[in-house]
């Protein structure tokens, strides 16, 4: 009975901060699938609210994704707004080869990097892991902020790997919301592709 009070206790939260953390984490990346540009300033609060939580449970390379990604909202904000053709707003497009390309290297040596410093000279939890998720989170804002499509991809991954690391780190209700990211990823995925063919359908010329 008291490993299950323990287990629900657990799963209840770590406290009002990490399910505020939780909702403002679910309503940016909701807001993201929608194209709202609102996802910018509520991810800046959510990651401010995870600097903390992610700190409390040793995962030192979230807690540095986190503030990352502070810097990457504000940036985010002004991509969305400002450049797209003619100032207007940025259209949804696809991933260049040599996107792909970079972030796939810059995966790779954050990963090898960034890993073997943390197993080496910190008491960071699943460090490789660790540095993988962040560096494959780092490519999907990356993607995100410059409203490529294929973000979301990078998204799913990413996602499938956090459940159950942070499942192992009794964050039951994190788990619980990157769960729905997942879920949200296949969403934002549907609707960019459908944004997509509605712009490239805009863009087809008038018949004659």
């Amino acid at each position: 009975m008291e490993e299950l009070y323990r287990f629900w206790t657990a799963a209840a939260g770590n406290g009002p901060l990490e399910w505020v953390a939780v909702l403002t984490g679910f309503a940016c990346v909701w807001l993201a699938a929608r194209e709202s540009l609102w996802n910018f300033p509520v991810a800046i609060v959510s990651c401010g609210l995870f600097v903390v939580v992610y700190t409390k449970a040793t995962l030192y390379s979230d807690v540095f994704l986190q503030v990352v990604f502070i810097v990457l909202a504000a940036v985010g904000w002004y991509q969305w707004l400002y450049r797209g053709r003619n100032a207007a707003e940025l259209p949804v497009t696809h991933t260049p080869v040599r996107e792909w390309a970079g972030c796939a290297a810059f995966v790779a040596a954050y990963t090898l990097a960034v890993g073997y410093y943390l197993l080496h000279h910190t008491d960071a939890t699943l460090p490789h892991w660790d540095a993988f998720t962040t560096a494959g989170s780092l490519a999907g804002q990356f993607l995100l902020i410059r409203k490529r499509l294929e973000n979301w991809f990078v998204w799913i991954v990413v996602d499938i790997i956090f459940v159950p690391i942070l499942w192992y780190k009794h964050l039951y209700a994190v788990s619980a919301l990157y769960a729905l990211y997942l879920a949200l990823a296949v969403y934002g995925y549907v609707e960019w592709r459908r944004a997509l063919r509605k712009n490239a359908a805009r863009s087809l010329p008038l018949p004659a």
